[in-house]
């Protein structure tokens, strides 16, 4: 495609941009606004979701590690009942 008729595109485009500004059908300012407050809120939401995973995450984490230790308190009381210096 030519220069000039990419400019002739270019041109014809704003044009008809400019058309609709001015009948009131492209309100730009109201579209960004409600564009900008849609994500906002969704990009909130996300952060507060990413936050509750994590401390979930963490709590889970603590479960966990209270079960290993309690699991390695059986094993030694185990050990030590069967085969301890007493047997």
């Amino acid at each position: 495609m030519s220069s000039a008729s990419r400019a002739w595109i270019v041109a014809t485009s704003i044009g008809v941009v400019e058309a609709l500004k001015d009948q009131g059908v492209c309100r730009w300012n109201s579209a960004l606004r409600s564009m900008q407050h849609h994500t906002k809120a969704n990009l909130r939401s996300y952060s507060q979701a990413k936050k509750i995973s994590a401390s979930q995450y963490s709590k889970n984490m603590l479960k966990h590690e209270k079960l290993k230790q309690s699991e390695e308190s059986l094993r030694t009381v185990m050990y030590l009942s069967c085969w301890g210096p007493n047997n």
